[in-house]
């Protein structure tokens, strides 16, 4: 393994073998980008099948030529392996945590939507239908109530019509279609919204994706060069170039005694900087996460509702409507009558013309079997276990952040081993002076 990356890291192949065995490795490592970079782009991304192949293909080639010539390139895409476990490695995860839950959690929302207007459609179709049938009943109470005001036994008070006109509603199958085109109307809205900020966040998210690679490129660009450019740019560690510039000076007791800022690149030690970082990115992290369970937490409540109106819908009795009718009809006499009561001497009375006391019952329903009501989907658990792994993932690049930049040092050191002695030839004479004033 250290012949190979020996040999990797080399400006310039030593003979032939050397350059078979770095054009093997680099085949071997566009291979697996090319592999990753297509899934990527059309798993993630959902870009065509055709249009990923080509670009990764593209890219593969690219990238292979890129790696077998240029010494630079190969220090600069190792280095992206450990960025990924610093702040933009996040950004690239917190994209894919965006497109999972557009992708998932968002229609799953807006189809449990859709199922609870179902629901509310066919309580108004069924009650509606119901209550249009009820007209029958009143027309039955009217007939029957003016035949009995027809039969009374007085002849004289006898009414010239006693049934009532009630008009029966004949355009139930209008309101029906009526209350269907509303149905499909407020569907279709749906639907277009769904589509538009499904679209939307799609583009946002390869547009995100695509400068997030590109700028994750720019970081390993920018640390190399500053790497090479600046003595002082992350040179605080006690490294094994360090220790044999010190030997071969006397100075060892400068390392032993040094500043706690200096620490060990292989250690597990972190200095004040590098735990407050931590604690920023964590606590990032922190809010990224509350704003994707509120996304969760919504499809669990919009789930809950759906399911509930659906369970409830199925068990809706049907309502009893109670119609009582107490009619009692009585003629006062005129003030003639009781006039000639009083001349013949007979008491003064009321004469009763009829009596209607009945009750009529009608059932109203409000739900039906036949409404065609698509069951509420639950919240995939999958889709769950993907995010809470991702998030776990990001809660650890946040604390492994100091060793992923010690990484990157480790890396340009070995493709750079001479810029590294001058960093470490520059560190002991900082800690020189640093002694010398003390």
């Amino acid at each position: 393994v250290a012949d190979l990356w020996c040999i990797y890291s080399k400006p310039v192949p030593a003979d032939g073998r050397e350059l078979w065995t770095l054009f093997l490795q680099c085949s071997c490592i566009t291979a697996v980008i090319g592999g990753l970079f297509y899934n990527w782009m059309f798993a993630s991304l959902e870009y065509s099948w055709h249009l990923s192949m080509s670009m990764a293909v593209s890219f593969s080639l690219l990238l292979l030529l890129t790696l077998l010539l240029v010494h630079p390139a190969r220090c600069v895409f190792s280095m992206i392996m450990p960025t990924l476990g610093t702040k933009q490695g996040r950004r690239l995860l917190f994209s894919a945590c965006i497109m999972i839950a557009v992708v998932n959690i968002t229609p799953n929302i807006v189809s449990n939507m859709k199922t609870i207007l179902q629901v509310i459609k066919c309580i108004c179709k069924n009650s509606s239908d119901s209550l249009l049938n009820s007209t029958a009943l009143l027309d039955k109470v009217s007939w029957e109530f003016g035949d009995a005001i027809q039969e009374t036994i007085h002849s004289l008070y006898k009414p010239m019509n006693g049934h009532f006109r009630f008009s029966l509603l004949q355009n139930s199958p209008l309101i029906y279609q009526k209350m269907h085109l509303a149905g499909e109307k407020i569907s279709r809205e749906f639907l277009s919204v769904e589509v538009l900020v499904k679209d939307s966040i799609r583009v946002a998210n390869r547009l995100a994706a695509g400068f997030f690679m590109l700028y994750l490129c720019f970081e390993s660009s920018w640390y190399l060069k500053n790497y090479l450019t600046n003595l002082r740019f992350n040179n605080f560690y006690i490294t094994k170039e360090l220790e044999r510039v010190a030997m071969d000076r006397k100075g060892a007791h400068l390392l032993v005694g040094s500043s706690q800022k200096l620490i060990r690149p292989t250690g597990l030690r972190l200095s004040w900087e590098e735990v407050v970082l931590c604690l920023v990115q964590a606590m990032l992290v922190t809010v990224a996460l509350m704003l994707m369970l509120v996304a969760v937490a919504m499809d669990h409540f919009v789930f809950s509702v759906a399911d509930t109106a659906v369970t409830r819908a199925a068990q809706f009795s049907a309502v009893l409507i109670t119609l009582s009718i107490k009619y009692k009809v009585s003629a006062g006499l005129s003030w003639i009558l009781p006039f000639l009561f009083k001349v013949f001497g007979r008491p003064s009375k009321e004469l009763l013309l009829g009596d209607f006391n009945r009750t009529y019952e009608h059932q109203l329903v409000l739900s039906s079997a036949h409404c065609g009501i698509s069951p509420p989907t639950p919240p995939s658990r999958s889709v769950l276990l993907v995010l809470g792994l991702l998030f776990c993932i990001l809660y650890g690049s946040a604390f492994l952040e100091p060793f992923a930049r010690r990484l990157c040092r480790e890396l340009a050191a070995s493709f750079f081993p001479g810029c590294e002695q001058e960093r470490a030839l520059h560190l002991y004479r900082r800690l020189a002076r640093r002694r010398r004033r003390e």
